[in-house]
């Protein structure tokens, strides 16, 4: 037996666009909260449009609007004018949460800051995202996770390999993650707000999700590590392309009686009485040596022959995934990684976010809302007439 909906009545202000902000609204969304998208009249939200550009997959269903904007309602205003801006201000006196990735600047011109809206709700929680952070000389510059999260963190300077150029991450790689963290934010300040009766501030940023993403490795800046030299290809975690074109990677081959496995598994068992692999430190002296030795057998068949025999053998190997796989992955159907939707939205199941609490229900995913598609209906609940509704039209403020 499930509980009903944890966020049934939550009413969520969605006044962000493309990836992190909106995704948090939408977790929120499919826990049940009322989530009204906010977008400029006539143009909409740019992400609206990703999907059909390069290098995504191509496909004529808009799956990445349908992912990060599922179970909203949507409706367009023009924040400039004083009418749309009038209009905000009423939703925000009813609403819970206001989610915004605007940038900085564009918040204080427009009167649309956490100082400008806390005094007219005083339970109003205020989720604020930005690029570096709400201070710093940086606080206004604008960013995708391209940059903040994956290269200003240093991320990218780590992921390559002795002798390679940094490569750039894919689209929204750190925009879903901080989407979480800002939705973890929300959620505490509503505990907060339980028991003080208070709403607040809550916020996060791209930079500190790549910060703390990379922690493993930037936590040792402060405990003076040596950074001369970026660390190679290890045998740990080296990647192996076998003769079909697809890769395999072996994880924690450390301890003897791994390396053993694995030898044998390749049907190389000579290769233990090679002088220069006798020991675990004479195999990272030799690490080069023995990864190309690896690469020459791993080519010679195919993939599922190797995961077999590996396998068998007991080494830590894993089959490197590609997308195409995951449709027809157990661990992600059966851990509903990827839940079917409540309605038909052109695709069999949509991914979901990584938050699991047992009893907790859940909405399936419903279509993400057309330009404006909600406006008049939520200007109605408003208590705004029809000619009224019809005016704002004609002067361009919805």
């Amino acid at each position: 037996m499930t509980d009903a909906l944890l966020f049934e009545g939550l009413k969520v202000l969605d006044v962000g666009s493309w990836i992190a902000a909106p995704t948090t609204a939408a977790i929120l969304a499919d826990l049940g909260a009322d989530v009204i998208k906010v977008e400029q009249p006539g143009v909409g939200d740019g992400y609206r449009q990703y999907y059909d550009l390069p290098p995504s997959p191509n496909s004529d269903i808009n799956y990445t609007w349908a992912l990060d904007n599922r179970n909203k309602r949507g409706i367009t205003l023009n924040l400039k004018s004083d009418a749309g801006r009038e209009i905000l201000l009423r939703l925000v006196r009813e609403s819970d949460v206001y989610i915004t990735n605007q940038p900085l600047p564009l918040r204080r011109e427009i009167g649309l800051t956490y100082e400008d809206l806390a005094p007219l709700n005083e339970r109003l929680i205020y989720a604020s995202l930005t690029a570096y952070g709400e201070e710093g000389p940086e606080r206004d510059k604008e960013g995708f996770d391209l940059v903040a999260y994956w290269s200003r963190s240093g991320l990218m300077n780590q992921m390559r390999h002795k002798g390679v150029e940094p490569f750039q991450a894919m689209a929204g790689m750190g925009d879903h993650p901080t989407g979480v963290a800002l939705y973890a934010s929300i959620v505490t300040a509503l505990l907060r707000r339980e028991r003080t009766g208070k709403g607040g501030k809550a916020h996060t940023s791209l930079l500190a999700n790549g910060l703390w993403s990379s922690s493993c490795f930037a936590q040792s800046a402060w405990a003076d590590g040596d950074f001369s030299e970026i660390p190679g290809q290890r045998l740990t975690t080296a990647l192996y392309q076998a003769a079909d074109g697809r890769w395999i990677q072996f994880s924690m081959v450390r301890k003897v009686e791994d390396f053993d496995k694995l030898v044998i598994g390749l049907g190389k068992p000579e290769w233990l009485a090679d002088e220069r692999f006798v020991t675990p430190e004479l195999r990272i002296e030799h690490a080069e040596i023995l990864t190309g030795l690896i690469r020459e057998v791993i080519a010679t068949r195919s993939s599922g022959e190797w995961m077999d025999a590996l396998q068998a053998e007991g080494v830590p190997v894993a089959l490197v995934a590609e997308f195409q796989d995951l449709p027809n992955d157990p661990q992600v159907l059966l851990n509903e990684m990827a839940t079917e939707p409540a309605e038909d939205i052109g695709m069999a199941r949509m991914v979901r976010d990584p938050i699991n609490v047992d009893g907790v229900a859940r909405v399936g995913a419903r279509s993400a809302p057309q330009l404006g598609e909600h406006t008049d209906a939520v200007l109605r609940e408003l208590g705004l007439s029809d000619e009224h509704i019809l005016k704002l039209h004609e002067d361009g403020v919805v």
